[in-house]
């Protein structure tokens, strides 16, 4: 069994390989604190990495974070998802977002759905959410 040092040092060896993947943005040098919302959430993505080889759960991994800054959030789990096979389940008001990347939707309110994007759009659930909506459009 490795030493909590060693675990540590391996952890951020893989740290700093996840940031300086990301195209740019040299977060491998930088402090933490003063980095731009969406470099802090790019970093903590990274970090999670380091403890999740097959999974992530992310919360509203955009929030906050301003349009240009949003959209290089989710080409990165988007990257994570397809290149890496890294399954995501992702908690999001972001209908576009959802329709666009997700395979399944669970909608929780005031009614209950879990199924296929493609099931959701048929679903009288999923219809009334989107047209009270009007965010999505095929």
């Amino acid at each position: 069994m490795p030493r909590k040092s060693q675990y540590r040092t391996k952890q951020m060896i893989q740290l700093l390989e996840y940031l300086k993947s990301i195209p740019g943005e040299h977060l491998d040098k930088r402090c933490y604190r003063k980095l731009y919302g969406g470099q802090q959430q790019r970093v903590l993505l990274a970090r999670a990495l380091c403890a999740a080889k097959k999974m992530l759960f992310l919360d509203e991994p955009v929030a906050g974070l301003d349009p240009e800054a949003s959209e290089a959030m989710y080409q990165m789990i988007r990257k994570l998802n397809k290149e890496h096979k890294i399954t995501i389940f992702m908690i999001s008001h972001d209908i576009k977002t959802v329709m666009t990347d997700a395979t399944h939707v669970l909608h929780v309110g005031k009614n209950v759905f879990y199924g296929t994007k493609e099931e959701y759009l048929t679903n009288s659930i999923g219809k009334k959410f989107i047209d009270i909506g009007g965010m999505y459009n095929e």
